[in-house]
């Protein structure tokens, strides 16, 4: 994370994409959180374009406008933590042997030079040390986290066009695992996938840290696409019916020799994604394992370095029958995240305003947001 200010100002989260914003803002109430703002705006193709920002000015724009008409509160704080894109960000853990807070920073930043595919002098580097979950007295296990200076300053100077004072930006990795993560702490390896409108990005949290991240090209929006050219029907069309079925199941009622038999078939939809599902199935088990052979000693209770569980969120999460299908083929139990896990009453999945399945596509700006309480 990029820090700019060290005050304790009220702080929103902006989630920035490809093709959309969405604003998160949290307020505590005693000892309680609860949603005080939240909204979300359209970005037009081209704007930004794989995580580069295209036009400063256009953004700043949007960023402005999706600020005026968020619900709730009205939003009377400049700050902000923003997300940067996760196709642009390169993370790393590496060990480095215990020293002085100051001698670490120094040492971290020659180390990094190791690591990151690019000139130290042309990145913003941060890093964190990962606290273990079972101690070790050797070293510290540190997260690298670096991004081009090229494209960060776009956002920059996009949010201070909109009249905005970031006071940190953060890979969107990090916050989506502050946001699906309990207490941001798990005995196990968790892969988180999170299914977006442009790309789907892949992010296995261990202990205190993610440790691996990742992005496909597959997406909500390719679905959508698939369908409306195999079935020939319009995009608006294609996106309706995606939501309304899903991989599900047609069931139909047939007599035969005398009898009603119950045959179940998969529908249209099903098969037009096939090609996809396969596709992202297959990209899966390929990252699984990659980190499986990767997987460092991670200091657990359990010596086991496998990932146990899948979450999903995104807009595309909400495919219905995607996490049944995943779950079987992966042979992993795979269920939707909660993006407030870490904000409401357990057990509570929605608040006023923004429903369980509408919240699985704010779950990086409420991660955001929960950063932004922190701040």
């Amino acid at each position: 994370m990029l820090e700019f200010l060290n005050l304790k100002p009220e702080v929103f989260g902006l989630d920035i994409s490809d093709l959309s914003l969405k604003i998160a803002k949290l307020k505590k109430r005693g000892k309680a959180l609860t949603l005080s703002s939240f909204g979300e705006e359209e970005i037009r193709p081209g704007i930004i374009k794989e995580g580069e920002i295209q036009d400063e000015n256009e953004l700043s724009k949007i960023i402005k406008e999706g600020l005026k008409k968020v619900k709730g509160e009205k939003l009377k704080t400049k700050y902000v933590i923003a997300s940067l894109p996760e196709e642009k960000a390169f993370l790393q853990v590496i060990q480095m042997p215990k020293m002085s807070d100051d001698d670490l920073k120094s040492a971290i930043i020659y180390e990094a030079e190791n690591y990151i595919p690019l000139p130290v002098e042309d990145v913003y580097l941060d890093s964190q040390i990962i606290n273990p979950i079972r101690n070790h007295l050797d070293h510290f296990d540190v997260l690298l986290a670096a991004l081009p200076r090229k494209t960060i300053d776009p956002y920059l100077a996009s949010l201070k066009k909109a009249g905005l004072q970031p006071i940190a930006l953060e890979i969107e990795s990090m916050a989506i695992s502050q946001a699906l993560i309990k207490n941001e702490t798990t005995n196990y390896p968790i892969l988180l996938i999170d299914l977006g409108a442009n790309r789907t990005s892949l992010v296995v949290f261990v202990g205190h840290s993610l440790r691996f991240t990742s992005s496909i090209s597959i997406s909500s929006k390719s679905f959508t696409e698939i369908i409306s050219k195999t079935l020939g029907i319009s995009l608006t069309e294609a996106e309706r019916l995606k939501i309304e079925y899903g991989l599900g199941e047609e069931i139909k009622i047939k007599l035969r020799k005398d009898t009603f038999e119950r045959v179940t078939e998969r529908g249209k939809i099903f098969e037009a994604l096939v090609p996809a599902l396969v596709d992202l199935i297959q990209q899966i088990k390929k990252y699984l394992n990659y980190y499986q052979i990767h997987a460092s000693h991670e200091h657990l209770l359990s010596s086991s370095t496998g990932v146990s569980k899948i979450l999903l969120c995104g807009g595309g999460a909400n495919l219905k029958g995607l996490p049944e299908l995943l779950s079987l083929e992966l042979k992993i139990p795979v269920e939707l995240g909660n993006p407030w896990i870490n904000i409401l009453p357990e057990g509570r999945k929605e608040t006023k305003g923004l429903s369980f399945e509408k919240s699985l596509s704010f779950t990086t700006a409420l991660g955001l947001a929960l950063e932004g309480i922190k701040k």
